[in-house]
């Protein structure tokens, strides 16, 4: 494997960016062990959103911008949604919160992944 330190370096520096993100939303949002976390789903969410609108946008304007990808999605955006907080805070919940988080929060990245590329492609047809 080729370590690229530039991509490498796009990644860590965009990670922090997501994280101190996430952090400051989950601090002003917090809620109760077991209770719905709507802070994490709003940011998974719209994290989902915005690689859907990042990606196409890349994919579209920027495709020999080699660090965008790794610095914005890998990173910025990596950094900010969390697979880790939704797998613990899906345990920590109440049975039926947590089968409406966990299932709500696949459906909800999965439809705004699909809608942040569908966005772009309306803005190219007109």
């Amino acid at each position: 494997m080729d370590l690229d330190f530039r991509v490498l370096g796009a990644v860590s520096a965009g990670g922090v960016i997501g994280a101190l993100a996430r952090f400051l939303l989950q601090s002003a949002w917090p809620h109760h062990t077991g209770d719905f976390p709507w802070a994490t789903w709003a940011i998974n969410v719209t994290g989902c959103f915005l690689i859907g609108m990042l990606m196409a946008l890349i994919a579209r304007r920027w495709p020999a911008q080699r660090y965008l990808r790794p610095f914005f999605g890998s990173g910025v955006l990596g950094g900010y949604t969390t697979f880790s907080a939704w797998a613990v805070e899906t345990l920590q919940s109440r049975p039926g919160v947590a089968v409406l988080y966990a299932g709500g929060t696949l459906a909800g990245a999965l439809v705004a992944a699909w809608a942040g590329g569908a966005l772009v492609a309306l803005g190219r047809t007109r």
